[in-house]
């Protein structure tokens, strides 16, 4: 059986081995592969893996796939209608990086707080070998027990999240849909209420309609007067004008994100120019031990297709 992925580098940059889809049929990986190149490197093979490269509706059309595997959660890269209608089975990988994705939300949180990286810098730079103190810091430094912590989507990420925050001695809540169950480190509260009570507003919730801007002129109003907001899920829950001119004012202390509304981040995007704001380059599911159970459920993934009874299908 004829494998084909088509951006392995992001998954698997050298560190990594494609054993796992090896032992499942004839592997043929490609680093990258150009929009005007995907259909030719599937060619005629009947299983093929992705990561950000999309296959819309007129790839399927031109070839022979039975099995679509997303390397990733989201799977919007896939025209995944068409595919039903081709009778070709998406599978998506789950919550590989939930413990990867929660360390790095705190990570920019503790950041926020303490900005080490610009004060080891400076130490590099000889400001303190100059400063006429025995010590300096040229940004508040923020203690974090004590204070609340907001999370929006309490799902397996957010959960986690929360448990580390709530290690650091900061007071959980949290707006979900649905109650966590056995949950004693956080209230559940309704978003209003959140955004009143929180000291640091954490995002965790998947992109839909209902949650598309979520973070905008008017919510922004409701919160703290000097707030963090940490984002790690989606970039379009937040209205990015809106979030740069509340960092202009000084309404939002500091933000942090890993992701933003267009990927790669362009040029004219708000926050490149805005004061205190943190901003990576969608890294916080990449830990090597997260890519590699990434690697290994998307090899489950297509064993369960092969045995005839698939799992974590999409469409």
């Amino acid at each position: 059986m004829k494998i084909v992925v088509l951006d392995g580098y992001t998954l698997n940059p050298g560190d990594l081995t494609w054993k796992p889809l090896e032992e499942l049929g004839e592997v043929t990986v490609y680093a990258r592969t150009p929009e005007d190149k995907v259909v030719e490197r599937i060619g005629n093979a009947e299983i093929v893996f992705t990561n950000k490269t999309p296959i819309t509706n007129q790839v399927i059309a031109k070839t022979q796939m039975k099995y679509i595997g997303v390397l990733a959660t989201g799977y919007n890269v896939v025209d995944v209608e068409a595919a039903k209608k081709a009778n070709i089975l998406v599978t998506n990988v789950p919550t590989y990086g939930t413990a990867a994705v929660a360390q790095f939300a705190m990570a920019l949180l503790l950041e926020l707080c303490h900005h080490v990286g610009h004060h080891s810098d400076g130490v590099f730079r000889g400001e303190w070998e100059r400063s006429v103190d025995w010590c300096y810091w040229n940004y508040p430094l923020i203690e974090l027990a004590g204070k609340t912590f907001g999370i929006i989507g309490f799902g397996k990420i957010g959960q986690a999240t929360g448990r580390i925050a709530s290690a650091l001695g900061m007071n959980v809540v949290y707006f979900d849909q649905y109650p966590a169950k056995d949950c004693d480190f956080a209230k559940q509260v309704d978003i209003d209420e959140l955004f009143k009570v929180s000291d640091v507003i954490s995002l965790h919730c998947p992109l839909f309609e209902s949650t598309k801007g979520i973070v905008n002129q008017e919510t922004i109003k409701k919160m703290k007067e000097g707030v963090l907001l940490l984002n790690t899920s989606r970039g379009p829950l937040i209205v990015e004008r809106d979030l740069a001119e509340a960092l202009e004012s000084g309404k939002v202390a500091g933000a942090a994100m890993d992701v933003v509304s267009t990927e790669p981040i362009q040029s004219n995007n708000p926050l490149l120019k805005a004061p205190n704001c943190i901003l990576t380059p969608h890294i916080a599911w990449a830990t090597k031990e997260a890519r590699s159970r990434l690697m290994n459920i998307a090899a489950d993934n297509l064993k369960a297709f092969q045995d005839g009874y698939p799992v974590n299908v999409v469409n």
